[in-house]
C-alpha cells in the first residue's frame, strides 16, 4: 500500500507561539505545516521550527498577504488554510480535503460552530452573518466567512486573489463562485483561542469593524 499524497497546510501567524506546539501536535499524519510569520515578537517562528514546522516570513503585515506568502511556499497538489490560535483543530481538515480529493468540490470550507458561549462575541458573529449573507447573494453557498479551507493549490493561484488584508478570504469565496467552483461548506467545532493569545480580529470591536472594513472593500 502507497502512502497517501501529503497535505501542505498554511497557517499565519502573528504572536501565537503559546498555541503553536498544541496546533501543530494535532495536525494529521502527512500534513506538512507551512508557519507564516507576519510580525511577531513572543518567538513564534522559534517554537514552530522546533515543532518541525516550514517557517517561512512575510513582514507586511496582512492576514491575505501571509496567507498568499504561504501558499507560494507550498508544493502539494492539496492545501489547507488554518488559523494557529487553537481555536479550530487540524484533524478536522481531513474531511474537507476528502471533499476535493473526490472531486465533490473545488473549495472546501468550515462553517464554525461554537463549543460554548461567549467563544465567538456578538460583534464577530453579527458582522460575519451579515456578509455571509451578500455572499449567498453573489452564489457561494456558505454562512461563514471561516478562517479554515482546503483546495487544490493550482486552482486557487489560477483564481489570482488580489488582497492582502482580512479581505482574503471574502475575496477568495467572491472569485471562486464567480468561476463556477463547487463550494462545500461543513461544519467544524469552534473552541476558545489558546491562552496567551490575542485575536486580531474578533477580539475587539474595533479589530471586527477593521476586518469588515477590508472585506466590505471586496464587495464594493
Amino acid at each position: 500500500m502507497t502512502d497517501p499524497c501529503p497535505v501542505d497546510v498554511v497557517l499565519p501567524c502573528l504572536d501565537e507561539a503559546a498555541a503553536l506546539p498544541h496546533v501543530l501536535a494535532r495536525l494529521p499524519r502527512h500534513y506538512r505545516a507551512v508557519v507564516v510569520d507576519n510580525g511577531s515578537r513572543d518567538g513564534s517562528p522559534r517554537v514552530a521550527a522546533a515543532c518541525g514546522a516550514r517557517v517561512v516570513v512575510e513582514p507586511r503585515r496582512g492576514y491575505g498577504a501571509a496567507v498568499h506568502t504561504g501558499l507560494n511556499a507550498t508544493t502539494a497538489d492539496i492545501v489547507c488554510v488554518i488559523d494557529a490560535d487553537g481555536s479550530l483543530d487540524p484533524a478536522d481538515l481531513i474531511a474537507l480535503v476528502a471533499l476535493v480529493e473526490r472531486g465533490a468540490a473545488e473549495l472546501a470550507v468550515g462553517r464554525r460552530v461554537p463549543v460554548a458561549p461567549g467563544v465567538w462575541p456578538w460583534h464577530a458573529r453579527a458582522g460575519n452573518a451579515a456578509l455571509a449573507a451578500l455572499l449567498r447573494r453573489r452564489g457561494a453557498p456558505v454562512h461563514d466567512i471561516a478562517p479554515v479551507r482546503a483546495f487544490r493549490r493550482a486552482d486557487l493561484l489560477r483564481l489570482d486573489v488580489r488582497d492582502r488584508a482580512f479581505g482574503y478570504p471574502l475575496e477568495l469565496l467572491v472569485r471562486a463562485a464567480a468561476a463556477g467552483w463547487r463550494i462545500a461548506e461543513r461544519p467544524v467545532p469552534y473552541r476558545p483561542r489558546i491562552a496567551g493569545t490575542r485575536s486580531k480580529v474578533s477580539g475587539s470591536v474595533r479589530g471586527t469593524l477593521r476586518a469588515t472594513r477590508d472585506m466590505a472593500r471586496v464587495l464594493a
